[in-house]
């Protein structure tokens, strides 16, 4: 067996990693573009994006030059230093959510980003310590955010938690009004649930959060940790529907496959932490801001926004002949009904395409926004054999869905 071999890195792997991820099916050892190599030399077409992170692909030039040019410059200062692509940065982020006023806070990824956003609104909600949050959300894995996420199996294990939620069905309006009162310091919701599946919700059903949230005077968290930095043609997805959220937290695309996360606040919640309040070793690393600054502009220059719109109305309507499909621009689902979508993720696999079964029922596509018309095609067009393969190993028994869907940032 050769020493570069997937075998020998799985044995590796799960000879001395935490089991919490299990052993992964591939080691992928380089990539260009939206294609990524595998120990064993074998290609594959990335529609994953490594959970909608690699925003410009893999090895883009940009990003390449950017943290080639930072990190021999200077690669970190703590947060006890001012660092200049950190203030560029949070300038940025600022302009793209077009709120005068809000202040960043930079932190390492989508959990930590929530976190923030947690302490954000107990500062600004002094005496509220309940939350409303949907069912079936996720916000991440440490013990304030999994408070917030509505999977009852991820929360269950480490209950009990250090704030008040309250999960309530994605999309009601009405259930969503009743839940929030005059004890509520935040409503928090994803502007279509990421992990669920791609879940897009009701026409104004995020108006009526913001509606909610004013008549009692609670807050509203927008968490675009999967969906912002054009993921859906728009640099926030909540932009779409003309709201404007108290807090909006990011991660994930920003950094280009860089670990970074932010947290944005807006009008007066923007000065609820004060010094002392909060901090991150790592947050603003100089070196995940320089690829987060490539990000932004080459989202601009190429006209990657219009380009996500255009090629995702494309891609839903080619896949749309072979199977129900939900979503927006590269962020959608292929929705099934018989729970064979874990089946699925290994079929695409076989035939050399990254994609991720959610759950039983879904198979997330989350592509680089660099994602070519001709290489979107030509999943279209394996789509229907990949479906037949995984029919077969379904009527033999040949998936663990339990084993095989999931998938989730830290």
């Amino acid at each position: 067996m050769s020493d570069n071999t997937a075998s020998m890195w799985q044995q590796r792997w799960d000879a001395v990693m935490a089991r919490n991820y299990g052993t992964p099916p591939l080691t992928l050892v380089s990539g260009s573009g939206c294609h990524v190599r595998d120990a064993d030399g074998r290609d594959y077409l990335d529609l994953l994006a490594g959970i909608a992170v690699n925003a410009l692909g893999h090895a883009h030039p940009a990003v390449v030059a950017a943290v080639s040019e930072q990190v021999a410059r200077i690669a970190h200062t703590s947060n006890l230093y001012v660092n200049e692509r950190a203030v560029e940065l949070a300038e940025r982020l600022v302009g793209i959510l077009g709120v005068a006023g809000t202040r960043v806070f930079l932190c390492n990824d989508g959990t930590t980003a929530n976190e923030a956003a947690i302490k954000t609104v107990l500062r600004a909600r002094p005496g509220r310590r309940r939350f409303v949050a949907a069912e079936n959300s996720f916000h991440g894995r440490s013990l304030g955010a999994l408070a917030l996420t509505g999977k009852e199996a991820a929360r269950a294990p480490f209950a009990p938690f250090g704030i008040e939620v309250v999960h309530v069905a994605y999309g009601d309006a009405d259930a969503l009004a009743n839940a929030v009162d005059d004890h509520t310091a935040a409503v928090v919701l994803e502007p279509t649930l990421g992990e669920a599946g791609v879940v897009p919700p009701p026409d104004g059903y995020l108006q009526a959060a913001r509606d909610a949230c004013d008549a009692a005077g609670a807050l509203l968290v927008i968490d675009e940790i999967q969906s912002g930095i054009g993921r859906t043609g728009a640099w926030f997805a909540h932009q779409r529907e003309g709201i404007v959220a108290d807090i909006v937290t990011l991660a994930k695309g920003l950094g280009g496959g860089l670990p970074i996360g932010a947290c944005l606040a807006t009008g007066d919640t923007a000065e609820a932490l004060q010094k002392g309040d909060h901090g991150s070793t790592f947050g603003g690393n100089p070196v995940a801001c320089a690829a987060a600054l490539a990000v932004i502009d080459t989202i601009e220059k190429d006209g990657l926004l219009d380009h996500v719109t255009t090629l995702g109305e494309r891609w839903s309507a080619q896949l749309a002949r072979t199977i129900g499909v939900r979503g927006r621009g590269l962020w959608l689902a292929l929705v099934v009904t018989d729970g064979s979508a874990p089946a699925i993720e290994v079929a695409a696999r076989d035939a050399g395409f990254l994609v991720n079964a959610t759950g039983p029922d879904a198979v997330r596509l989350a592509p680089p926004l660099v994602l070519t018309e001709a290489e979107a095609t030509a999943f279209a067009d394996a789509l229907p054999s990949i479906l037949d393969a995984a029919a077969g190993a379904v009527s033999v028994g040949g998936v663990n869905a339990d084993a095989s869907a999931g998938g989730t940032r830290p």
